[in-house]
């Protein structure tokens, strides 16, 4: 099969391949940029695969990073854009079910192929759009499946995150698992516990964002792999209910997990989101979106639970409301807080530097819980945001305490 329409990024790189071929060496473009090509999809980083060894890559060019030399790896600069070119290889000794223990180089091209994960990512692209299909990839591609590469058996122990990435890429590309790939991940799924927890976020969470999530999510409950993910082996039923849905769609990552701790029923999701190594700034929001999801489950989110959320959180919240009930009005929401008198304190014209000059207050937490009292009667519509009444209102709290 030959492309005669090779997207722009290819084009680009042309040279790189070109300059490497003179050398006398081979080189291909391979990995999910030749695959997203064939499927249409837009491509971002472009890989290179050569016969040429690490070194002879540095003869060869003369501007060149040392990103993974170890691995065969070195980055290329050309016209101001970096190509990572890596020696064709073969891979030995997965002691931790992750990384290799030797890295053979190799001149062969099929060699390199053969360790790569699934069919539909074992393709190479030459230069002049021809694609190099050894492992029936792109009759994967046509039937839309998820195929390991060789033995399945063999790929998984050989890096056990594979098993994600299978289901990730069923999740992202609405694509099934083919029987004897999935029954492997069936067989091998333990091996996962032996991996970090940083690489099966990465993985879980593009399953989350995909196109069909159930085609990944399914697998993922069925195969139990999901036994072997932080936190949620006891919440076999609740990853079912999801299933229930009409449909899954998640915006960003942030509505992944807000969507996921709303459907495990998780009390303490800051304790949850910590193991899986998610940041401070995410917890925050999550936190947020889920007790508007709560109030609005329980039918009480009124102006105090739309204030103390914000804008951000309660857009996460009816997002993933929504899901679960279509017809919700969302317009209708996002209006009545729109409609807030104030969206946060900053907004309020009265401060402790005001109270403290034109009061006979003190510092203290007499001052704090009047601020309190003052704040939550604004945003309820009691009392109008000007600062004489503000005051007023701030007197006669500190009058009847």
């Amino acid at each position: 099969m030959r492309l005669n329409n090779l997207p722009q990024e290819f084009i680009d790189a042309k040279p790189v391949l070109d300059t490497i071929k003179e050398a006398g060496f081979e080189a291909y473009f391979v990995g999910g940029s030749v695959r997203d090509t064939l499927l249409g999809l837009k491509i971002h980083d472009v890989d290179i695969a050569t016969s040429a060894y690490p070194e002879e890559i540095k003869h060869i060019f003369k501007k060149t990073v040392d990103t993974g030399i170890e691995h065969g790896t070195v980055m290329i600069l050309d016209h101001g854009q970096g190509y990572e070119t890596t020696t064709f290889r073969t891979e030995s000794g997965y002691q931790d079910y992750r990384r290799p223990d030797k890295v053979t180089f190799v001149r062969s091209l099929k060699d390199d192929l053969k360790r790569r994960d699934l069919t539909i990512n074992a393709l190479a692209l030459a230069a002049d759009g021809e694609v190099i299909d050894l492992f029936d990839g792109l009759k994967d591609l046509q039937e839309r499946r998820i195929k390991a590469v060789g033995n399945p058996n063999e790929r998984f122990h050989e890096d056990a995150l594979r098993m994600m990435r299978a289901i990730r890429f069923a999740s992202q590309l609405n694509f099934e698992i083919e029987d004897a790939t999935l029954a492997a991940i069936v067989q091998n799924a333990p091996l996962l516990a032996k991996i970090a927890v940083e690489r099966i976020n990465v993985e879980f969470v593009k399953l989350m964002l995909g196109k069909d999530v159930k085609k990944g999510l399914e697998p993922f409950i069925t195969s139990g792999l999901y036994q072997y993910c932080p936190q949620f082996l006891k919440h076999q039923q609740d990853l079912k209910d999801l299933l229930k849905l009409n449909q899954i769609t998640c915006e960003n990552e942030e509505m992944c997990w807000t969507l996921l701790l709303f459907a495990l029923h998780i009390t303490k999701p800051a304790a949850f989101l910590k193991v899986w190594k998610v940041s401070n700034e995410m917890i925050r929001h999550v936190e947020k979106a889920l007790t508007c999801l709560n109030d609005l489950k329980q039918e009480q989110l009124d102006a105090l639970s739309m204030y103390h959320a914000g804008e951000k959180a309660l857009k996460l919240a009816l997002a993933v409301a929504k899901l679960y009930q279509p017809s919700l009005d969302k317009a209708h929401i996002l209006a009545d807080y729109q409609a807030l008198p104030i969206k946060n304190k900053d907004e309020l014209r009265l401060n402790g530097k005001i109270l403290l000059q034109e009061t006979n207050l003190k510092p203290g937490p007499q001052l704090g819980k009047i601020l309190n009292e003052v704040e939550r009667q604004v945003v309820i519509g009691q009392i109008k945001n000007e600062k004489t009444k503000l005051l007023q209102l701030a007197q006669q709290l500190n009058a009847t305490k």
